[in-house]
């Protein structure tokens, strides 16, 4: 089936629309622009030359796709913003392409990415995640898979939040996420493993246990991150589960370094010595 587009739309006759395709009134879709089998795009929305959407994505009203970035160092060098398939993008979004650095902001599949929430250039964006209203990504930012990020979020620069993790709303996240974990707080803190959304999305009791252990040696023993890494390789019991390895691989890449223990286990331990 041929796309649909509303009279008052303006689409560029360069840009490749796949079948069944559906363009709302006062949207702009630029030359080179690319939109994939399936996809809604709502009214008064900006599909940039540089937006690669794939199938099936719902982009809602307002919305902002593939846009140059805000970047000083940026030339006008062609680059892109891409999207996987199913994607959801609610109301005055804004998800900009990269700049020369990478060449790519990539958003992946099966994503809802809430009302106004802005993704700079050149991030990296897993599947599944959840992005609630206004949260913020500067640029270069990774987030992995199945993470959720509260609103209004304000994440520095290079942070990378690690699968699985999760973090609570009006927060501002200076340093990197492990993955499986619980982040909140003033300045931003560890809160213990991010157990519910594991539960729900099938971890086992045995992993949730080996994680919880991972998190003890690493936030709850005295010992520096240097130290409690170096602890959790020795131990073949841990070690020999990927999500363990996926946890040191993740904080030994650090280049900000990772978000502290809660405050009031700082305190408990403090109290007993």
């Amino acid at each position: 089936m041929s796309a649909q587009i509303n009279l008052r739309a303006e689409v560029s006759s360069k840009a490749h629309l796949g079948s069944n395709v559906s363009i709302g009134p006062f949207t702009i879709v630029e030359d080179g622009a690319v939109i994939g089998d399936g996809t809604v795009v709502g009214g008064n929305a900006l599909i940039g030359g540089g937006a690669r959407i794939g199938k099936d994505c719902r982009i809602h009203h307002g919305a902002i796709v593939g846009h140059m970035p805000q970047d000083l160092k940026y030339a006008g060098e062609p680059t892109t913003c891409e999207i996987g398939d199913r994607t959801v993008i609610r109301e005055y979004t804004t998800l900009h392409r990269g700049t020369g650095d990478t060449g790519r902001t990539i958003i992946g599949s099966d994503c809802f990415i809430m009302g106004y929430v802005h993704i700079a250039h050149d991030c990296v964006i897993g599947n599944k995640v959840i992005m609630s209203n206004a949260a913020m990504l500067a640029g270069h930012c990774i987030v992995e898979d199945n993470v959720t990020l509260g609103g209004i979020l304000a994440i520095h620069q290079f942070v990378r939040i690690g699968r699985h993790s999760m973090i609570g709303g009006g927060l501002r996240v200076g340093k990197d996420i492990p993955p499986y974990s619980l982040a909140g707080g003033e300045p931003l803190r560890f809160e213990g493993l991010n157990s519910i959304g594991l539960r729900r999305r099938g971890f086992s009791r045995e992993v949730l246990d080996i994680l919880e252990k991972t998190f003890n040696v690493l936030y709850y023993t005295g010992l520096n991150v240097t130290q409690a890494l170096e602890k959790i390789r020795k131990d073949q019991s841990l070690m020999a589960f990927q999500e363990v390895q996926h946890v040191v691989q993740f904080i030994s890449d650090s280049q900000r370094g990772i978000i502290v223990p809660p405050r009031r286990r700082q305190h408990a331990d403090r109290d007993l010595r």
